[in-house]
């Protein structure tokens, strides 16, 4: 199931078509065609690729005159998944074949062992031809420390944290690119933010909190104010997430040793099936009904 951070990272595109021909051209130096104009048209190939085939995104670049220059199919892939290497060529050959024009795949991973997976040339068969994805991954995707550019490119500053916010230089890509922030209305940058927090590893994050309160200390107003609110709002979740499973695992332990002195045997998948629970109401009824109980079938009804 899609994330918020695939969602998030493909509403990028889908909000702003242009960078895509853009990042071709910059980032990869492909030739992309002379055109006028970049729109979305994931929504005609309802009826050209079947649900299981669905792309992410699908732009369309139209020349002056209005005729098709290239499509570019767009996907993002935050984890390898076989299945893609033959998804993939389906997207540009059913592309292609009903529009009539150049089509290429265009790769968003942000991790650097899924992108050198998903770079791979896709062989059609007996090495008599392939497709070959185009990705934008730590390799390619620049890292953007200087906050005048962050602020002149802040989708490719979002990426760039996404991408190497993890990396050596993580803690200044991602300052660059929250600073950058502040130039959204809120809703969007709350949204860009959480994409980049959520990408962050727990060291990253910690080193972050402590350069937004060494910040704050200090009077020096590097973030945007929403910044301290949004990584307070993720402790917060983030502690109530922890007390709420602390009590599901207390729950389960009382249900399995009332079990175990009843004299219950459980089968292995009755086992996963309490282990799987996280419905505080339905462990409280499943231990009321320990009481009586003749078999693990009336515990677990």
């Amino acid at each position: 199931m899609p994330t918020l951070e695939h969602n998030a990272l493909v509403e990028i595109f889908r909000e702003h078509p242009e960078l895509a021909p853009r990042f071709l051209a910059t980032l990869f130096h492909v030739e992309v065609p002379p055109h006028a104009s970049v729109a979305v048209v994931e929504s005609s190939l309802d009826q050209l690729i079947p649900v299981e085939f669905r792309a992410d995104l699908v732009l369309e670049l139209r020349d002056a005159s209005g005729a098709l220059a290239l499509a570019i199919v767009l996907e993002v892939q935050r984890n390898e998944d076989p299945d893609k290497k033959f998804s993939w060529p389906t997207y540009v050959t059913a592309v292609r074949a009903r529009k009539r024009c150049g089509t290429v795949v265009l790769v968003v991973a942000p991790d650097a062992g899924v992108a050198t997976w998903a770079a791979e040339n896709i062989d059609l068969g007996l090495g008599l031809g392939h497709v070959e994805p185009l990705v934008l991954g730590p390799a390619v995707v620049p890292e953007i420390t200087d906050p005048t550019e962050a602020e002149r490119e802040i989708e490719l500053a979002v990426l760039s944290a996404v991408v190497h916010g993890n990396g050596p230089n993580g803690l200044t890509v991602v300052q660059a690119a929250l600073a950058a922030l502040g130039r959204l209305d809120q809703e969007h940058a709350a949204v860009y933010f959480q994409v980049i927090w959520n990408g962050l590893r727990e060291p990253m994050r910690r080193a972050l909190e402590a350069l937004v309160m060494e910040r704050q200390i200090e009077g020096e107003a590097t973030f945007p104010p929403f910044v301290q609110k949004l990584i307070d709002r993720g402790k917060l979740e983030g502690l109530r997430e922890g007390l709420r499973e602390g009590e599901l695992k207390a729950k389960r332990g009382t249900l399995l040793r009332l079990l175990a002195r009843a004299g219950i045997v459980l089968a292995e998948c009755e086992s996963a099936r309490i282990q799987a629970c996280t419905d505080i109401t339905t462990l409280d009824r499943w231990i009321d009904n320990v009481l009586g109980a003749k078999d693990a079938t009336e515990v677990l009804s």
